[in-house]
């Protein structure tokens, strides 16, 4: 891989190579873009194949933050991290110290919170070397804890603008809708489509999360691979990344797409063929921006009943993008890009205009 012509490519501006030989750390810290503000997100912990993998993964995450939080509206960049380890059995309280203390060096252009391997607990103990940390535990004044049931609200809400979009109707009432994934975005989910009278069919390759959705919900289970071939109004992906690909477009039975996980595409190629498919793709970080919008409002000094407020406008995001798709005729994850791309350059030219 040649970092620097994949930075120049897609507008990096910044990557950290971090370690520490006392706690073993092997960590990547990737700034995109800081126009709309500092780079805001998350650390995940995962058991890389290689450093190459661990690299291009934080970079590529990294890119997804900043036009998830531009689309969001938020006055935060893009950013991300990762560190190389088995979260199951690599953490420590001296991995996760000196974590913090390559954060804190960068001076606040980047805001670190959890992500995939991590937890509140672990960026409590990243937060004792630097204050440049979001999602904090909810007991801390300010902070605002498991960001898991914002984002699962605010995919409902996206997936109600999607059904309006498709059926005229923003009701999810009646419709079958299949669910990828029953972690806590997942669960919750689950539950707002429940109370709100939909059919549930779910997957999940933990059978006692399975089971709980089962019991509570009265959701049908299948098994994980035969989730691509459920006959459904609405497919929502809410674990794994890369799930729309060559091998599952075709077996989907539905109209939308519309889940939590983040780049569900495999390739951007697999947007224009959902599309040619008749099969409405809710961009997965327009979606899925509830969790961010949730941590974003700590920066103000968290308000919840401000940050549920603020999440709604994923509703009216994905009613932007559908209508730039439809005039422009294109893909719903182009009219994502162009959407966000376009609030980006706006205030890029501001920061041009007012420069001494």
């Amino acid at each position: 891989m040649k970092i620097f012509e994949y930075m120049e490519k897609y507008d990096y501006e910044q990557v950290v190579l971090c370690h520490d030989e006392t706690s073993g750390l092997k960590a990547i810290i990737c700034i995109h873009d800081t126009t709309l503000g500092p780079a805001l997100g998350g650390l995940r912990m995962w058991n890389y194949d290689n450093e190459e993998d661990a690299i291009l993964d934080a970079m590529r995450l990294a890119r997804g933050m900043t036009y998830k939080n531009a689309c969001a509206g938020l006055n935060i960049g893009g950013g991300k991290s990762v560190i190389i380890g088995d979260s199951r059995k690599d953490k420590s309280e001296e991995l996760f110290r000196a974590f913090g203390r390559f954060v804190h060096t960068l001076g606040g252009r980047y805001i670190t919170a959890e992500d995939v391997g991590t937890s509140v607990d672990d960026i409590e103990i990243v937060a004792q070397e630097t204050p440049f940390v979001a999602g904090r535990s909810e007991y801390i004044p300010g902070s605002s804890g498991d960001p898991s049931p914002v984002t699962a609200y605010g995919t409902w809400r996206g997936m109600k603008a999607a059904a309006e979009e498709v059926y005229g109707d923003a009701s999810l009432k009646g419709k079958t809708i299949s669910v990828q994934g029953l972690g806590h975005v997942g669960y919750y989910l689950c539950k707002h489509l429940h109370d709100e009278g939909a059919k549930l069919i779910v997957t999940d390759i933990n059978q006692g999360a399975v089971d709980r959705v089962v019991s509570e919900f009265g959701a049908e289970a299948v098994e994980p691979n035969a989730i691509y071939d459920v006959d459904c109004d609405i497919f929502a992906p809410c674990a794994l990344g890369a799930i729309i690909n060559d091998d599952t477009i075709d077996r989907l039975k539905c109209e939308i797409v519309a889940g939590a996980a983040n780049n569900q595409l495999a390739e951007e190629r697999h947007g224009d063929m959902l599309r040619d498919k008749g099969i409405l793709y809710c961009p997965d970080y327009v979606i899925n921006a509830g969790g961010v919008i949730n941590v974003a409002d700590e920066l103000k000094g968290y308000n919840r009943e401000r940050a549920i407020k603020s999440v709604g406008i994923i509703y009216d995001n994905l009613k932007k993008v559908f209508a730039i798709a439809k005039k422009e005729g294109i893909p719903t994850y182009k009219a994502a890009d162009r959407f966000a791309e376009e609030r980006i350059a706006a205030i890029a030219s501001l920061h041009t205009t007012f420069l001494p």
